[in-house]
């Protein structure tokens, strides 16, 4: 993929320093607004020991007052192709790295890095290169989004390229994952579909539903089948009907199925959102940023896989016909559009970008909640929900910037 001026750096320097404000010392943050599993808490504390979150705060601790600020758990993104001119489908190790701190820098700790449709050696291979750095730390796995998709509902991926779900053909992108696949998006009506969904089930990789021309009964199929996830939901499938309600109310009743949301504005009416979290409620839902390479870049013409993409104020659509391509947004926005535009409750917008998403994954035992024992990934927001400061793992990405 070819990167724009100034989008390759050295992220790997950028993420390895901590600031210093916690290198070798306990921290106490207080008079926060805090939220926790079991709500929230004004004028609380956090204590942060080494990379975790501790319940005591040791005599020799840094204490930080942060009152007027809100505390949250660091944001995990399952669905993610890329940011600060950087891709995850295309990129070196070094771009990969640096698509990776751009979101750390607007609170995502935890994130997943996404594929875009090719074939199959390159898919192979990059998965490869992913799986490295999940094994690092770097990412908590990967995510196929495409090549087994519908030719109907394709959206910024190449036609070309794209095949029926063979179940030997997933079982070789599992099988270069090295044990690091996440989840797969399938076009579950397709031929092979289903057989691919229980392939997936079989092996802990979780089958989700997008990019689909499905029937309402198809959905149930799948979902009985094994499927956990829709994709992007509403985007990229047949609109809900009143005759033929399609995947959407399929996807919407079942409580075994967590929602993808991308509420950057483009992607979803806001109406549309408010249905999913009518439906569904926030421990169903999962906010995404579906970023390609421009998130935290800039406007400008990028590439998403073999397409042309241009990004015009903020939005990314493909340069031929001008089909909406990804999306530049990132998790600290999407908080705070789901709470101010949105007038969803501080609770629930974090439940969706963080709790949720964190069990999904199978990692809420480690992340997702600011309980003692788990990692030390915050997010500091002020009073306007503007990020202050992002912690990942006991050490500063970000901040604090208390003034």
């Amino acid at each position: 993929m070819a990167t724009p001026p100034g989008a390759r750096g050295t992220a790997r320097s950028a993420t390895n320093h901590p600031h210093p404000a916690t290198a070798g010392h306990p921290t106490v943050l207080t008079g926060a607004t805090v939220v926790l599993p079991t709500g929230t808490v004004e004028n609380g504390q956090v204590t942060i020991d080494g990379t975790r979150i501790t319940g005591a705060a040791p005599e020799n601790a840094q204490v930080i007052d942060v009152t007027g600020h809100y505390v949250l758990p660091g944001f995990v993104d399952i669905h993610n192709h890329g940011g600060g001119g950087a891709s995850f489908t295309s990129g070196s190790v070094e771009d990969v790295l640096k698509g990776i701190h751009t979101h750390r820098l607007h609170g995502t700790t935890t994130l997943v890095a996404s594929t875009v449709t090719g074939d199959m050696d390159f898919l192979t291979e990059r998965a490869g290169l992913l799986s490295e750095l999940a094994e690092q730390g770097e990412i908590a796995g990967i995510h196929f989004e495409g090549p087994f998709i519908s030719p109907c509902r394709k959206g910024a991926h190449s036609e070309e390229l794209l095949r029926d779900p063979d179940p030997a053909e997933v079982r070789k992108l599992i099988d270069a994952a090295r044990g690091r696949a996440k989840m797969v998006t399938l076009a579950t009506e397709l031929p092979g579909g289903i057989d691919s969904v229980r392939l997936l089930a079989e092996h802990g990789v979780i089958a989700a539903i997008g990019h689909t021309d499905a029937t309402y009964e198809q959905t149930v199929e799948a979902i009985d089948a094994g499927a956990t996830v829709a994709t992007h939901l509403f985007n990229a499938m047949p609109p809900l009907g009143h005759r033929s309600p399609g995947p959407i109310a399929a996807l919407l009743e079942d409580d075994r199925i967590t929602i993808e949301l991308i509420d950057d504005g483009t992607h979803l009416h806001p109406a549309a959102l408010q249905l999913a979290f009518h439906r569904a409620g926030a421990d169903r839902v999962a906010f995404i940023t579906d970023a390609m390479d421009a998130a935290g870049f800039g406007d400008g013409r990028y590439w998403l896989g073999p397409l042309e993409v241009e990004v015009a104020d903020g939005v990314a659509r493909l340069l031929t016909d001008g089909t909406i391509a990804g999306s530049t947004l990132t998790l600290d926005r999407a908080f705070k559009r789901a709470v101010m535009v949105d007038g969803l409750p501080v609770e629930d917008a974090v439940t969706a970008l963080s709790a949720t998403p964190a069990r999904l994954l199978g990692m809420d035992d480690r992340i997702g909640s600011l309980e003692p024992g788990k990692d030390a990934d915050l997010v500091l927001l002020d009073a306007d929900y503007d990020l202050k400061g992002v912690m990942r793992r006991g050490e500063w990405v970000v901040g604090p910037q208390l003034r």
